[in-house]
């Protein structure tokens, strides 16, 4: 790696600092030069940096560049001026859809080099650690199929690694237990390797569904993909343990991805041997990732993506049918250089071996409140709304705190702590009425979450706490609705 620049405790890397920290990877893109191109032919953009007050001609340090938003910048500007030339036609042959639980969904279009360019993300998966150049594979993806980023856009990635070589055939029965396990069940026995590819807890909702079943895992030598939460060490084991893997390091890889890009990062060998370090550490991980949480921690390449830190949340520069510019999605979350990083566990004693010659970005989770369950993002928005509606808002204060808990079988449930209002008694089926009340309003505004969220598990847990509670609702305090 080159020179870092750091910021503050974390190593935060300043705008401009990062050309020297990506310095040394030849394969890092110029962020100047998409900006270039983007604002000479992308007239969204253009209009964009003019609203700005920002000259392109004048710009020569990636910090003069302004930090695009959602608001600011997609939700402002229609979607043909924001694709190259202004024409969608020819942006790209696809398009996939974000989840429209913050308002109006987000249409993507996606060309054949972008889906080449996430292939790339699943090749560093499927070769390393699974090992899929010599193993005969068959790629099941679990993802809700249609028009939501993750099912389609995994099958065309593992369907372009398929065409380059590999030995590979995807199957796509979806987020339907009784498919995925049929198709496992049928053809499974006739490859070298069985790779699941879906959400965490939707993954591990198969592997138990199975074994009631009297499915033998460890026969299908199972690989498991996943994406969209971030899981215990705990999780990656238990999986492992259940499905008869012989090496959770190698068998189990977690994807950083968003519908704005894509895949942006993938877990290594290597990323994993530190994460499992670190899981156990939390005077280590607390000063290298300022939080005594274990984030996600993945390995990027910056000729893909270039990521930046602006103020604790993370940020990225990527081309594309739509190009992103400096786009803030808002993820808690930093960057560290691999060297820097070998180096501080090493003085402490780990050397955590070889890896990919690329930089790590570790990501916490969706910042702004939300909450990620079976990779849909719910939002404390779409909660008031069922909680402020009568005859439940005349018992609540309004205030709740949402969660994603794990029970000790490793099972993960929407959680919501309610306050009661001043004076109001705990009726018997009060929580009942509530959970009702938020299931149906968040199958009724987000895509995603009546999608890939199994029936059984969309109605949360609601516990009542009395006003002023202080492990939730202390008196004195801005109050944060989730945790």
């Amino acid at each position: 790696m080159g020179i870092v620049m750091f910021d503050g405790e974390r190593g935060e890397r300043t705008a401009d600092g990062l050309r020297d920290f990506y310095a040394g990877h030849r394969s890092a893109q110029d962020p100047l030069e998409v900006f270039r191109r983007a604002a000479a032919d992308v007239p969204a953009y253009r209009e964009f940096l003019s609203a700005q007050g920002v000259d392109p001609a004048t710009v020569t340090e990636l910090s003069q560049i302004p930090l695009m938003t959602k608001d600011n910048y997609l939700r402002r500007y229609e979607l043909p001026g924001r694709c190259h030339g202004g024409d969608l036609a020819a942006a790209g042959e696809v398009v996939a859809v974000s989840s429209g639980s913050s308002g109006r969904p987000t249409v993507w279009p996606r060309s054949v080099l972008d889906e080449r360019a996430v292939a790339d993300r699943f090749e560093l998966v499927f070769a390393g650690g699974f090992r899929a150049a010599e193993r005969r594979t068959l790629a099941v993806v679990c993802f809700a199929l249609g028009n939501w980023v993750g099912g389609m856009y995994t099958v065309a990635a593992c369907r372009h690694l398929a065409a380059k070589g590999y030995p590979m055939t995807v199957a796509a029965p979806g987020n339907n237990v009784d498919e995925i396990l049929r198709v496992v069940a049928e053809l499974g026995g006739f490859y070298d390797q069985v790779v699941l590819l879906g959400y965490p807890p939707f993954v591990k909702n198969v592997v138990d569904t199975g074994l009631a079943g009297g499915v033998d895992w460890p026969a299908y030598r199972i690989k498991v993909v996943v994406a969209g939460e971030v899981f215990s060490e705990q999780w990656r084991d238990l999986i492992a343990a259940r499905t008869g893997m012989t090496d959770p390091v190698t068998d189990v890889a977690a994807l950083y991805g968003t519908a704005d890009a894509g895949v942006l990062g993938t877990e290594t060998p290597l990323s994993v041997r530190i994460r499992r370090f670190l899981a156990g550490r939390p005077e280590v991980a607390g000063p290298l990732f300022g939080d005594t949480r274990l984030p996600t921690l993945v390995q990027f390449d910056p000729g893909s993506r270039w990521f930046e830190t602006v103020d604790g949340t993370l940020a990225f520069t990527a081309d594309g049918a739509v190009p992103l510019l400096r786009y803030h999605i808002a993820d808690d979350g930093g960057v560290l250089g691999r060297d820097d990083l070998l180096a501080q566990l090493r003085r402490h004693g780990f050397d955590p071996g070889d890896g990919p010659d690329l930089p790590f970005v570790y990501v916490f989770g969706r910042s702004m409140f939300t909450v990620s369950f079976y990779g849909a993002n719910i939002y404390p928005e779409t909660v008031a709304v069922a909680v402020e509606r009568p005859p439940v808002a005349d018992r609540v204060t309004g205030r709740f705190v949402l969660e994603t808990v794990e029970d000790a079988d490793r099972d993960r449930r929407l959680s919501v702590v309610v306050e009661l209002a001043p004076g109001v008694a705990a009726e018997p089926d009060l929580p009942g009425r509530i959970a009702d009340a938020i299931r149906a309003e968040l199958v009724r505004v987000n895509s995603e979450y009546a999608n890939y969220v199994p029936a059984a598990r969309q109605t949360p847990d609601v516990e009542l706490r009395p006003a002023g509670d202080p492990e939730y609702f202390p008196a004195g305090v801005k109050h944060r609705y989730s945790r």
